[in-house]
């Protein structure tokens, strides 16, 4: 059993933000079946880097689900979707807003047709306000939500996060908000929409850095790899690389000073809090960076550990996907019998049930793969299916 078992979802998304919620979902064990629009598919197929001729990006995003391609353009592929969802608990897009009233199936009309349907609307700003037609992507997102501004190094440019985290947000809390939607139902026998902002979502986790401007009226700015509220809390040289050390109270400062043999700075006034270590930070790093020079990450990592001092290694990617402990959480795992690929590698499932284990139980489709296996879960005969792909409704 998976804790979502017995759920289905028609999903029209594309590229990012609605495919990383629904792969949480499948992962969790929901039916997922991926509509992607003719002949062409979801966008994200045409994004590098590509192996034998597939989107590795498309893979990473689209594992757990089946690939049924529909022309919603013409009414014959409207009627077979207005059937499809007449069967099933969800439907989720991330169209711009107005996109699916101008096809005739938003939420208003889907709902008389299936009083159970939870639909989930995934934008940059939302269906309501004065942004709400605007189209966006991330890094506008990004830019518009104040992630940016407090991004980078002090004085330096604002800096875009690596990844694309007003995407992936989006895409969680459309994951969290169907789930609410799945537990109000299951009370009330009711459907309802859901109305998901990338934006909105951004703003919700700048976390401390607006209540920082309410509590001071001072506007944050980028203070590079330490933390805003916590010294020492940064990345420092060592003598062969980087480690962050992460030091959130004056206990842990302790112990961070006798692990670097200087029990002096615990008592030296500049540093006996946190207050006035954050006051004197630039005057601490300049003391612990010859420190730590003085020994290799490895010979760190093991002292601060046994320390009781918070700390790291500056990973890359390759490095993460050899990491022993992320081995041993099954946080990369073999997926076999892409139809192309052979068996591909994934991120695994980060939410670790002790009953109801969420697992990868197939690789991203191939474009149109289940086409014809969907249709006849959906009571369409063989010679409906036939009819349907001579005259360029599915594919």
């Amino acid at each position: 059993m998976k804790p979502l078992d017995g759920i289905k979802i028609l999903d029209l998304t594309r590229i990012l933000s609605g495919p990383f919620c629904t792969m949480i979902l499948g992962d969790m064990g929901a039916e997922v079946i991926k509509l992607e629009p003719y002949p062409a598919g979801d966008d994200s197929r045409g994004n590098p880097p590509f192996l034998k001729e597939e989107s590795m990006y498309y893979v990473s995003l689209n594992r757990n689900k089946r690939s049924v391609v529909v022309n919603l353009k013409e009414q014959v592929g409207k009627d077979l979707f207005k059937k499809m969802v007449k069967d099933v608990d969800v439907v989720i897009e991330n169209f711009k807003p107005g996109a699916m009233t101008k096809l005739g199936l938003n939420y208003d009309v889907l709902k008389e047709l299936n009083s159970r349907l939870i639909y989930c609307a995934v934008s940059g700003f939302g269906q309501t306000g004065p942004y709400s037609e605007r189209a966006a992507y991330d890094s506008v997102i990004q830019a518009m939500g104040g992630i940016m501004s407090v991004t980078g190094q002090p004085g330096g440019i604002p800096t875009r996060v690596g990844t694309s985290i007003g995407d992936i947000t989006a895409g969680l809390f459309a994951a969290i908000g169907i789930l609410g939607a799945l537990r109000v139902r299951e009370l009330t026998g009711k459907g309802q929409m859901i109305d998901i902002s990338m934006l909105d979502c951004l703003v919700a986790i700048v976390e401390g850095q607006i209540a920082r401007y309410f509590g001071t009226g001072v506007v944050p700015k980028p203070v590079g790899n330490r933390h805003a509220t916590a010294t020492p809390f940064d990345l420092f040289k060592t003598k062969d690389g980087h480690i962050i050390v992460a030091v959130q109270n004056n206990v842990m400062w302790e112990k961070f000073c006798k692990v670097i043999n200087a029990a002096q700075l615990f008592v030296d006034p500049r540093f006996v809090t946190n207050a006035t270590r954050c006051d004197n930070e630039a005057a601490l790093k300049s003391i612990l960076e010859p420190i730590l020079q003085q020994k290799t990450t490895e010979e760190w990592i093991p002292l601060f550990v046994e320390g009781g001092v918070a700390c790291g290694p500056l990973n890359n990617i390759a490095d993460i996907v050899k990491d022993p402990h992320i081995l041993a959480r099954e946080m990369i795992v073999d997926v076999p019998n892409h139809a192309k690929l052979g068996t591909v590698k994934y991120p695994g499932v980060p939410i670790k049930y002790s009953d109801t284990k969420c697992s990868i139980e197939r690789p991203a489709p191939i474009l149109g793969q289940h086409s014809e296996e969907i249709l006849r879960e959906f009571s369409c005969s063989e010679e409906e299916i036939k009819s349907l792909k001579e005259i360029g409704i599915i594919k």
